[in-house]
């Protein structure tokens, strides 16, 4: 059984950084898909970040949603068991609750964690 847990979240002033951390365990797959959502109050949840860990380290493919793009990044060298989501250069529409999230097949996010609230005022 997978289990994916959070943590990092806070509150930042708007042109702050935060770094959020994932740690995944009880997965067996050879190579996994982890993706970090969010959601505000009011919105869709939507994916900012996803990178996908084969076996090899060296391995490691990222992609990023527009809103995000060149403010977050998923840090190298992410072993398959714990992910990081750095954040920079903050903004009021960055507040909202962060999911770490998990897939074997990179389609289907059948594994989440608790989420973690980031709030940027």
């Amino acid at each position: 059984h997978v289990q994916l847990v959070e943590s990092g979240g806070g509150s930042v002033q708007p042109g702050g950084s935060l770094r959020l951390s994932c740690a995944a365990s009880g997965y067996t797959y050879s190579s996994i898909c982890m993706a970090w959502f969010r959601q505000a109050p009011g919105k869709e949840r939507e994916a900012v970040a996803t990178i996908y860990i084969a076996f090899r380290p060296d391995d490691q493919r990222t992609h990023y949603a527009d809103p995000v793009k060149g403010r977050f990044t998923i840090p190298p060298g992410n072993a398959t068991n714990t992910v990081s989501l750095q954040m920079d250069s903050l903004k009021p529409e960055d507040t909202a609750m962060y999911y770490c999230a998990a897939s074997g097949n990179c389609l289907n996010y059948n594994y989440w964690g608790q989420g973690t609230q980031v709030t940027v005022s």
